[in-house]
């Protein structure tokens, strides 16, 4: 293949490439033995008969009945607003999202036995609004945090529901917060960018008394559910398992990241970001690298991601979670819901293999799962059946994923528009690296599991990784297990710090002479302590007198040399 084809190839996203490598199989294929295709999604009737739940959602309803009232799933987004908001267009314009997309009128319930969709009728959307003007400056900035942060962690009764909030929080005359919620089951962060486009559009058409200029949808959320639980059984879905059970028998049931704490019986979801941003250059050299390779962004960066818990863990067999966009037809593109799968790559990273060769072999690895990504992940762990327990999540614990989402900017006439962070407390794995490629360069957080790690083991880890990816944009020939870790700061430390001991004393005299000194000084100060056990400067003299004395016996003398056999220390 030509090298302008395989930047061709590189540059598509992997939704794209995994159609082409598909295309290309079929093609390979003789006539009658071809694999066959997915049907058509089509609009299923709204005549009360049940609709089913995707089999994503009925993972996240089967885990709301154990822990009910958890806010884990929650997805939220602050924008702020500075300018003349009209707050009548704005709730028109949310009226008209919910009443274009079934998903954002959804809840759960059961019927004889089993969880279905329940799709309420259109009702018009009023926006609660707090005014905060008369809180003091500093004060109020305090209290916007805590009305962002406890939004985000309230919980959603998928019963209940409904299952997407907003509201606004006046901050000035012509200052506002827009806070959106939604849950898991519902929505995704693809959804998110649609629901900003089209939130845009129609305040747009609104403010000037027009009507809403999207077109119908054609199909809705519980048309793919239905048409996904039709597709993906028997032969079509024994195929797909097949692979991945050849891809993913005998690998290891946990990694073995060096915690600060050890796991706990029961696995908890408090967590914390640390926010990282890459330099740009760094960035575009590991494009760069990648392109030449044949391989994404995504890919490069997994391979470094993978290295670097290889080079923690001291294992070889890494095995990684990332979440993919399910949306490889062009009728989902346009659609509120939770169509996003998780797929386990595999890694062998061995110590003797240069980075080069360790993206190659992931970026075959995820060509391959691409291709068998309509496997839903309860699926799949229904197959291999690893080993079950509450302490860590099944066949991964950490994740990795680089935002390949259309970004939607919120833009609204005569309204400037910042995004604004929203502090995790939550986590649902171990470590995630979440990233997105920004102008600056690569830029996003690592989450963590705060009880088993703490914040500044998870800022070195940070540093490590910004290490590793300037080390291996330079030289991707070397050697993963020879690749630096150690930032500049530590490594002064260690080689210089920590091996400055050097002190003044009297070298006229003897240590001996000086010990006993210290011994007059401070007979009960600890002189040694060690794996526990501690001995004060008095015992230590009268210990070394005895087996002064032992020595003498023996014959030795002033002048004779008495070798010493000890531990390592």
């Amino acid at each position: 293949m030509s090298s302008d084809a395989d930047k061709r190839i590189a540059a598509l996203s992997p939704e794209k490439r995994a159609l082409l490598l598909k295309q290309l199989r079929q093609q390979q294929q003789q006539q009658g033995a071809r694999p066959a295709r997915a049907p058509a999604i089509a609009r299923r009737p709204r005549d009360g008969s049940p609709l089913p739940l995707s089999f994503a959602q009925q993972r996240l309803w089967f885990l709301d009945q154990l822990e009910p009232d958890s806010a884990l799933y929650n997805i939220p987004l602050a924008i702020e607003l500075k300018g003349e908001l009209k707050l009548e267009a704005l709730e028109q314009a949310f009226t008209a999202l919910q009443e274009r997309h079934e998903s954002l009128r959804t809840t759960f319930r059961t019927v004889e036995g089993t969880p279905v969709q329940v799709i309420a009728p259109p009702s018009p959307v009023t926006l609660e609004v707090a005014d905060l003007r008369g809180v003091a400056g500093p004060e109020r900035q305090d209290e916007l945090s805590r009305r962002v942060r406890e939004e985000s962690l309230r919980p959603f009764h998928l019963g209940r529901g409904p299952l997407v909030r907003a509201s606004l929080v006046r901050t000035g005359d012509e200052e506002h917060v827009l806070l959106v919620t939604m849950h898991h089951a519902i929505s995704d962060g693809w959804s998110m960018g649609v629901v900003i486009r089209e939130l845009a559009s129609l305040y747009d058409a609104y403010l000037h008394g027009r009507p809403s200029p999207l077109p119908p949808l054609e199909l809705q959320y519980p048309d793919y559910a239905a048409w996904q639980r039709e597709w993906l059984q028997g032969e079509t879905l024994k195929a797909q398992l097949d692979w991945w059970k050849q891809q993913l028998e005998g690998a290891p049931d946990v990694i073995a990241l060096p915690t600060d704490r050890p796991r706990p019986a029961i696995q908890s979801s408090r967590g914390a970001k640390h926010f990282v941003q890459l330099p740009r250059a760094v960035s575009e050299a590991l494009k760069a690298l990648g392109q030449k390779e044949g391989a994404t962004p995504f890919m490069t960066l997994l391979a470094a991601w993978q290295v670097l818990l290889a080079r923690y863990t001291g294992q070889d067999d890494i095995s990684v979670g990332t979440p993919i966009a399910g949306r490889n037809r062009a009728e989902l593109e346009g659609l509120i819901g939770f169509f996003i799968n998780t797929l386990v790559l595999r890694a062998k990273v061995k110590a003797g293999m240069t980075f080069r060769q360790v993206l190659a072999h992931v970026r075959e690895q995820a060509l391959g799962a691409y291709a068998h990504q309509e496997v839903p992940f309860e699926k799949l762990v229904d197959l291999l059946q690893p080993v079950r327990t509450l302490s860590h999540s099944p066949l991964f614990q950490v994740m990795f994923s680089l935002q390949n989402a259309p970004v939607s900017e919120l833009v609204l006439p005569d309204v400037a528009l910042r995004t604004l962070r929203v502090e995790a407390q939550t986590t649902k794995f171990e470590l995630t690296l979440s990233l997105s490629d920004t102008p600056e360069g690569f830029s996003g957080s690592i989450e963590y599991n705060t009880d088993l790690f703490d914040a500044g083991t998870v800022e070195r880890m940070a540093g490590h990784l910004e290490v590793l990816l300037e080390a291996i944009a330079k030289n991707p020939d070397a050697k993963v297990a020879q690749l630096p870790l150690l930032t500049e700061a530590e490594r002064r430390q260690q080689v210089l710090g920590w091996n400055a001991t050097r002190t003044a004393f009297p070298r006229e005299k003897c240590v001996h002479t000086l010990v006993t000194e210290q011994v007059e000084r401070t007979p009960e100060a600890v002189a040694l302590d060690f794996g526990g056990e501690q001995r004060t400067f008095r015992q230590v003299e009268a210990r070394a007198n005895q087996l002064a004395q032992k020595l003498v016996k023996q014959g030795v003398k002033r002048g004779s040399r008495v070798g010493l056999c000890v531990e390592r220390g």
